[in-house]
């Protein structure tokens, strides 16, 4: 299954991401593209699925776009890898669980390489990290299935602005915090978006596909 590659290096509006992600989906219900992965930043944005709920946002004056993934309200901003994607899952097992699965597999494997445990929680999408007893959130996951393909994607934080996340009550969960890489451990993550990309590939072509 070849899967294109895109890699952004500036910062990415939010709208025109979701737009182009839109655009490709049809495409490759078309079967005129290929999948895809794609790496990139937003600047600060405030996002919402389609299970938010208005007593999540604590701070009134910011602005949150509403989207049409699952999920709850997040941030987004420098320092946060994005991860989306658009995979026809017609190609395999019509399994959205399963390909949830092969995403949170990804994320954990990838940090595994960093010296970094972490897992995913059935009742809490996402990939979590025991910070002393204080269990904290690391990465998020959104994604909605059109026609069987599957879109929008998840986030990693490295070392972005947690305060941020004052704000709002992230992904609806009270009594979990949030971190990122650079606080649980302190090292180069420059090649991270490489490696997760290449262990992605190979869950999905051999979970999935």
């Amino acid at each position: 299954m070849p899967i294109e590659i895109k890699k952004s290096q500036n910062p990415v509006k939010y709208e025109d991401a979701i737009s182009f992600m839109e655009d490709r989906l049809k495409d490759i219900d078309l079967k005129k593209v290929n999948d895809l992965i794609w790496v990139l930043e937003h600047d600060h944005i405030y996002t919402s699925g389609t299970s938010y709920n208005e007593n999540e946002i604590i701070d009134k004056s910011i602005n949150v776009i509403k989207t049409n993934r699952g999920g709850k309200i997040t941030y987004h901003g420098p320092g946060q890898l994005i991860c989306y994607f658009v995979i026809d899952l017609k190609k395999g097992k019509k399994d959205i669980r399963k390909f949830i699965s092969v995403i949170e597999k990804s994320i954990i494997e990838t940090l595994k390489l960093y010296d970094i445990e972490t897992f995913a929680d059935k009742e809490n999408i996402g990939i979590w990290y025991n910070d002393n007893s204080t269990i904290k959130k690391v990465a998020a996951i959104g994604v909605r299935v059109s026609k069987w393909i599957a879109y929008h994607g998840f986030s990693i934080n490295i070392n972005n602005d947690l305060k941020k996340y004052d704000a709002i009550i992230p992904c609806g969960i009270k009594d979990k915090g949030i971190t990122n890489l650079k606080q649980i451990k302190n090292q180069n993550y420059d090649d991270l978006e490489n490696k997760l990309i290449e262990i992605f590939k190979t869950n999905l072509k051999n979970l999935i596909f």
